[in-house]
């Protein structure tokens, strides 16, 4: 991205994903190959669009805007989901039930705006301790909100203050990662929407076959759907970008 613009680099970046899909189609690491291919290409280009930026407060210590809304990919879903799969056991020897924390939270919370989640005040059920349980697989969506302001981030969380400013460059680099992504899925013909992430994970954890299903076309996620998300225009826009 340092030698190229925003269309450039959202036009090679969904050739990127396009090529990873195409390469593991039948091969059972195919999302987390996205996924990871996804989490490197922002961290790797954040790094470098951050340089001479206002420093980030975030450092993986504090939970208070794990209290936002956060829209995942399909394939983010997917991978955070057999995480939980595969650490019920470990995490129930230490008192934390994921599954059952995770359809409480949904059921709760899961179909709030974004305003109306902020105000609920309720964490996502991801957090033990203020620690993100899956900090390492988080979506791009919480990579991508880095306060400058650790102190205006917490008051902001409890209910007082203003919105805290956040680090520009990792929205800009999330938003095309983010975008690429869905846009190398939507060539594929695969689902590619945006979704909730507690009603998703309350869909996929535990569920065998729908990965397979989304892979056949389907979109078993379509549930936990945001409906701010319009399909129609963000294709329209992905098109105008392919093509400028």
């Amino acid at each position: 991205m340092e030698d190229a613009g925003p269309a450039s680099f959202f036009q090679a970046t969904t050739r990127a994903f396009g090529a990873t899909i195409a390469g593991r189609w039948e091969r059972p690491d195919l999302v987390a190959a996205l996924c990871a291919q996804a989490f490197d290409s922002f961290e790797k280009n954040v790094t470098l669009q951050s340089e001479g930026a206002p420093a980030i407060a975030c450092k993986g210590e504090c939970a208070a805007c794990c209290r936002l809304r956060v829209v995942a990919t399909a394939p983010e879903i997917f991978l955070l989901a057999r995480f939980v799969d595969a650490n019920t056991q470990a995490f129930a020897a230490r008192n934390v039930r994921l599954a059952e924390r995770i359809s409480d939270t949904a059921q709760a919370i899961g179909n709030l705006g974004e305003a109306e989640r902020m105000a609920a005040r309720r964490y996502c059920p991801l957090i033990e301790n203020d620690l993100c349980l899956a900090y390492r697989l988080r979506p791009l969506a919480c990579r991508g909100h880095a306060a400058l302001d650790r102190e205006a981030c917490v008051s902001a969380a409890e209910g007082g203050g203003e919105e805290p400013a956040v680090s520009t460059p990792h929205l800009v680099v999330r938003s095309l990662v983010q975008n690429a992504m869905l846009n190398a899925v939507r060539q594929a013909r695969l689902a590619w929407g945006l979704y909730e992430l507690t009603q998703g994970l309350r869909i996929a954890c535990g569920s065998s076959g729908l990965l397979d299903a989304w892979l056949r076309g389907g979109d078993p996620l379509a549930p936990a759907t945001i409906p701010d998300f319009d399909l129609a225009e963000a294709a329209s826009l992905f098109d105008a970008i392919a093509h400028a």
